[in-house]
C-alpha cells in the first residue's frame, strides 16, 4: 500500500451521509497536504484505523469499553507509520480482543469519520486534545473465542447506557448503526 493508492480508495469510496461527506474531504486534504499523517509526531491529526467485528452469521457486532472515550466503541488505533489501514485495524483488533480469528470481510473501506480525541494523560504524559483521522473496515470473526481485557486500552466498566460489566458487549449491527448515525444526525442539526 502506498500513500497515493490509499487516497485512490478513499476517492472512489461513496460517503454514506453528510458527516462521511465532510471528513472525506477532510481525510483527504491531510493525506496530501500533511508529512507526518502516519504518525503520531503530527499532534493536530494522525491517521487511525478501526474494526467493526461481525460474526460468522453477520448478526452481531463486537464492542468494548474504551477508557479514554468513557463509552463503548469499535477496536482501533493509531497507523505509527503503516500506511497500510487494513492491516492497522487488523492488527489492533487482534491485540485489543485477543481474537485470533479475525478475518476482513472486505478489503473495502466500511466507514470513515474524523475522531476528535479530547486532552489525556497517556503513559504518564499529557496528550493535548487532536483529531484522529479514520478508517473503518469491516471484519469477521468467530463470537465463541474467548475475549481479554487490554487494561490500557478497555476496561469491564459499565457505560451510562445500560450495558452490564462484561468487557465486550455483542448487539445487532443494525441497530448499532442506526444509533450511531441518529447520534451523528442529532449533534449535527443542534
Amino acid at each position: 500500500m502506498t500513500r497515493e493508492k490509499l487516497i485512490q480508495q478513499i476517492e472512489s469510496y461513496t460517503p454514506y451521509n453528510e458527516q462521511e461527506e465532510h471528513d472525506k474531504e477532510l481525510i483527504l486534504s491531510a493525506l496530501k497536504e500533511r508529512e507526518e499523517i502516519f504518525t503520531r509526531k503530527d499532534t493536530l491529526a494522525h491517521m487511525t484505523a478501526s474494526a467493526w467485528i461481525i460474526n460468522e452469521t453477520h448478526d452481531k457486532v463486537l464492542m468494548c469499553y474504551h477508557n479514554i472515550y468513557r463509552s463503548y466503541s469499535w477496536l482501533g488505533g493509531h497507523a505509527d507509520g503503516e500506511i497500510d489501514l487494513l492491516k492497522v485495524a487488523l492488527k489492533e483488533a487482534k491485540e485489543e480482543s485477543s481474537l485470533t480469528s479475525i478475518a476482513p470481510v472486505t478489503e473495502e473501506i466500511f466507514s470513515l469519520e474524523s475522531l476528535t480525541v479530547n486532552g489525556h494523560i497517556k503513559r504518564g504524559e499529557y496528550v493535548s486534545s487532536h483529531l484522529h483521522l479514520n478508517l473503518t473496515y469491516l471484519l469477521q470473526a468467530d463470537e465463541r473465542e474467548v475475549l481479554h481485557i487490554k487494561e490500557d486500552e478497555n476496561s469491564s466498566q459499565a457505560s451510562q447506557s445500560g450495558f452490564n460489566d462484561d468487557l465486550c458487549k455483542r448487539n445487532r449491527i443494525e441497530e448499532i448503526r442506526a444509533n450511531t448515525l441518529k447520534s451523528i444526525s442529532n449533534f449535527y442539526t443542534l
